[in-house]
């Protein structure tokens, strides 16, 4: 992926317009625009000030292969032993900041709630166990996030 796409998609993770990037990094909307369209590269100090505020390395911008290539490490390093051990949110935050961050800002105990009792409407409702419940959910969650895209 260009530099430009993977601008546009971390800011587009982070819920930022161009023109709220572009105050926080000290340039115009139309460089954040340029930027992402691969025109013209942000030089050394954008690039550093653009992996502060998305709270990850420098490589993530660069390379988001990089960043697939360090999960799928952990991935294959992970085993029914230590699988619990794992910090999940930490490694998929390398891709996703948003994971690393979320949890100064929403109200989860209140969707954890929320989703404790649709894990355990399915569960009981249609006799499942917790690991089917569980998939079900991802399954149910994945199909409506198709239609919201």
């Amino acid at each position: 992926m260009s530099l430009g796409k993977n601008l546009s998609k971390y800011r587009k993770m982070n819920n930022f317009s161009q023109e709220e990037l572009a105050f926080q990094v000290g340039v115009s909307r139309q460089t954040i625009s340029k930027w992402e369209q691969d025109e013209v590269v942000p030089n050394v100090n954008q690039v550093k000030r653009l992996s502060e505020i998305y709270h990850f390395d420098l490589d993530v911008l660069v390379d988001d292969d990089q960043v697939m290539k360090e999960i799928k490490k952990v991935m294959n390093n992970t085993n029914f032993k230590n699988v619990d051990h794992v910090n999940w949110t930490n490694v998929w935050s390398k891709k996703y900041p948003v994971l690393g961050t979320y949890q100064e800002v929403v109200n989860v105990e209140k969707y954890g709630k929320q989703i404790r009792q649709m894990f355990e409407e399915i569960e009981h409702t249609y006799h499942y166990s917790k690991l089917d419940s569980m998939l079900v959910l991802k399954d149910i969650l994945a199909q409506e996030w198709k239609k919201y895209k």
